[in-house]
């Protein structure tokens, strides 16, 4: 079983930067992917970016071009920079890890941009 450990949120002025962080219990590459999620109150967790085993990523057209996901090998952990940050980037952002078929769960870190 994955167990991952996310840190890094706090609060942000709009336009400001914020790195989150996930650190995996287990080798990076015994997991197929790692995804990062955010969700609001009241609303469905929404998918922002992931990084597959091969190096391969995608994102999210909300965060394109502003949020960048990477990887620390060594240290078994995964990022989230997120720059040009904006008020409704505000959630709850949650690490996600896909070995096997089977899906693992952060505790999640919260994000707030605002004046």
């Amino acid at each position: 079983q994955v167990q991952l450990v996310e840190s890094g949120g706090g609060l942000v002025q709009p336009g400001g930067s914020l790195r989150l962080s996930c650190a995996a219990s287990e080798n990076i590459f015994s997991i197929d992917a790692m995804r990062w999620f955010r969700q609001v109150p009241g609303k469905e967790r929404e998918w922002v970016a992931v990084i597959a085993k091969s190096g391969d990523l995608n994102y999210a057209d909300s965060v394109k071009g502003r949020f960048t996901i990477s990887r620390d090998n060594a240290k078994n952990t995964v990022y989230l920079q997120m720059n040009s940050l904006k008020p409704e980037d505000t959630a709850v952002y949650y690490c996600n890890a896909e070995q096997r078929g089977r899906f693992y769960w952060g505790q999640g870190t919260q994000v707030t941009v605002s004046s």
